[in-house]
């Protein structure tokens, strides 16, 4: 099985580029006809918060309709960017959202449980996964011990060493770490937020962050580094590759047209 990461898409309304410099709504249609066109085609498209800009439902309106040309299977979490109530509107129709509160949910799907998590803190960049969510997610685990399991949600519970955004990262880490290390089914946990691809182990198992389909975070690792600064590197998602035997394996793909692909050649 096949699964497309989309995340950080901060659609706005038809016309706007966000910063006034960068037009996320092109970069996540050459994102769309490059999942589209990859062979084999993906089962299932994951999108990992940061969905749009201000939360607004005209943008959700926006982001489905560039979304449209996949036509595939496709959940969603919130980002710190989303509006909960505009996104809920926006997707409930497809069935997998609860009609209210925060939107968690669990599905199975292909052989795996797919758990999406809302770290959401209305008006705040940082996230929060509260006692009950947790709760509920050692509950959910439980349930199938033997099932593989991934994970999304959008603020990822692990230091990045970015101090910027660190600083605004997921509240609790070390919660959620305690939940996560008793279930031995995860396979990954699959998270946005930090514009670019990130990896590392985490409560016996692994957590990363996907590229924004559009502007990426600059990499700047001094201590008191700001999270204020993006660059204007190829916009980027990610394909994880399951197979029951095998396991899972995870690709980053970069968006644009290049060069290539050209036999290696044993002259020079």
């Amino acid at each position: 099985m096949l699964i497309a990461q989309l995340s950080d898409l901060h659609i706005t309304l038809p016309g706007e580029r966000p910063y006034g410099r960068v037009d996320t709504a092109g970069a996540l249609k050459s994102a769309v006809a490059a999942v589209a066109a990859f062979s084999p085609r993906p089962d299932l498209v994951v999108l990992t918060g940061d969905l749009v800009q201000r939360g607004l439902p005209e943008e959700y309106a926006h982001l489905k309709a560039l979304l449209a040309p996949l036509s595939l299977p496709m959940v969603a979490i919130p980002g710190n960017h989303d509006g909960r109530e505009s996104m809920r509107a926006a997707f409930l129709h497809d069935g997998y959202l609860p009609r209210s509160g925060v939107l968690d949910f669990s599905i199975p799907f292909g052989g795996l449980t797919i758990i999406g998590l809302d770290t959401l803190i209305p008006g705040e960049d940082g996230g929060r996964l509260c006692a009950a969510q947790l709760s509920r997610l050692d509950s959910t685990l439980a349930l199938a011990p033997d099932r593989p399991t991934l994970i999304l949600m959008h603020h990822p519970p692990f230091l990045t060493g970015m101090a910027g955004m660190d600083a605004i990262g997921l509240e609790g880490r070390e919660a959620f770490a305690e939940v996560v290390r008793r279930h031995k089914q995860i396979l990954r946990i699959l998270c946005g937020h930090v514009h670019r691809a990130i990896d590392r182990p985490f409560a016996g198992t692994i957590a990363g962050t996907a590229p924004s389909t559009a502007h990426q975070l600059f990499l700047d690792l001094e201590p008191d580094a700001r999270a204020n600064r993006f660059i204007l590197e190829p916009g980027g998602y990610q394909l994880h590759l399951w197979d029951e035997k095998a396991g899972l394996v995870s690709h980053t793909a970069l968006v644009g047209d290049f060069p290539g692909p050209y036999p290696f050649k044993a002259a020079f």
